[in-house]
């Protein structure tokens, strides 16, 4: 058997294995550290890139883009719109100036994908989730969550003895497991130790019948009960709380009651409205208008103002639409009318209840009242809109 040269280097299998152990332990901390660093990096450039040119925020829901590709959010871009239609001008985009409305601008489903996914802080714990999974796991899976307790449905049909039995049991069980999963500590593994938690509750003070609207981990509660000001209130305090609640509880009962009541009129109509934008040269601010429409034999018209008190309704981040219902036709007398909005087939607003009344005369118009939007943001979408569409119910009152 010949011997190698020494001059020829022996291979060593030593050498070999210190590599491989070196391969097999990945890469070392400060290279994850800086794996780490440019991730942080490329989401911050990301949420630079991606943002709404308007509010220079991420977009929530639908991403609209001009024809040149400049982003804006949904709110934003209906905001433009609704502005361009109180000056009577032509929308445009607020980084190239070219003109944008609803026919011209189109959704970037490319960028709301890559903004769903971009990481997003809970709003109840401090878990980062991706944006399409973070509505989830805030109305379902947080352990921080304020619960929503459902109704308890009474079942009425006759059982034997042996049935309730079981089923009190059963009860009792699933109470027991549940205080356990809550008071003892339950493990969970990480990728560095073993960490061990608490389930946490939100709850709320015992106080709360006394105006403290204090949420919080159930672990606290005590300690913020003992230190709780609402207890120690004066009588004076309290009572004009609880007069405060009943007021509330009297109106939501009165309502309900009228609108029982209503609906026993003999003669109930309803009618699908069109609200078109109108400008005359003595009036300089937009308002809209509906074609006259019949109902209990006579004509009537609806006029709605946005911000009606208001000179310059551009200058105001805040828009209101008010409205007046008005009788046109000669009716020879008094006629008590009842009614209420609704949202209607090609309508995009939630309406909240709400009934107004008026005893109209020869062409006479209801005062002015603000239209019972059940959500205040709604007013620029129906602005950014060529018409705005509602239904309108009436009751004629009985002589």
């Amino acid at each position: 058997m010949a011997e190698a040269p020494d001059s020829e280097p022996v291979p060593s299998s030593s050498k070999g294995n210190l590599l491989e152990d070196a391969q097999d332990e990945g890469p070392s901390p400060k290279k994850r550290k800086t794996e780490g660093e440019e991730i942080d990096k490329l989401e911050h450039r990301l949420g630079g890139i991606l943002c709404c040119a308007v509010c220079l925020d991420l977009p929530q829901a639908a991403v609209y883009q001009c024809s040149n590709g400049h982003l804006m959010c949904a709110p934003c871009f209906t905001h433009l719109l609704a502005d361009a239609r109180l000056r009577d001008e032509s929308a445009s985009c607020p980084n190239c100036r070219i003109e944008i409305s609803k026919a011209n601008a189109s959704r970037n489903l490319a960028v709301e994908k890559a903004v769903s996914e971009l990481p997003s802080a809970c709003r109840h714990c401090t878990g980062v989730f991706p944006r399409h999974s973070l509505q989830h796991h805030e109305d379902q899976t947080c352990e921080q969550r304020t619960y929503k307790f459902s109704q308890v449905v009474v079942d009425s049909e006759p059982h034997s003895a042996l049935t309730g039995l079981v089923r009190i049991v059963a009860r009792l069980y699933w109470l027991l497991i549940s205080a356990l999963r809550r008071t003892y500590f339950v493990s969970e593994l990480t990728d560095s130790a073993v960490k061990r938690r608490r389930y946490l509750r939100v709850t709320g003070c015992r106080y709360a019948c006394l105006g403290c609207g204090w949420r919080g981990a159930a672990a606290a509660g005590a300690a913020h009960e003992a230190a709780c000001a609402h207890p120690r209130q004066s009588a004076a305090d309290l009572v004009e709380l609880l007069a405060a609640r009943e007021r509330q509880a009297a109106d939501q009962l009165l309502l309900h009651s009228q609108l029982l009541g209503l609906l026993s009129y003999e003669k109930i109509t309803f009618t699908d409205l069109q609200l078109k934008p109108y400008r005359t040269e003595e009036l300089h601010k937009l308002y809209y208008e509906t074609s006259r429409f019949s109902a209990f034999g006579q004509q009537w018209l609806v006029k709605a103002f946005v911000n009606k008190h208001q000179r310059d309704p551009t200058q105001s981040a805040q828009r209101e639409i008010t409205y007046q219902l008005i009788l046109k036709s000669k009716p020879g007398g008094a006629v008590g009318v009842w009614w209420m909005w609704a949202r209607g087939p090609f309508g995009e607003a939630r309406m909240s209840a709400s009934l107004a009344q008026h005893a109209f005369r020869e062409d006479e118009a209801a005062p002015a009242r603000a239209l019972p939007l059940a959500d205040p943001a709604d007013a620029n979408r129906l602005l950014a809109n060529k018409a705005i569409h509602f239904r309108l119910i009436m009751f004629l009152s009985p002589k």
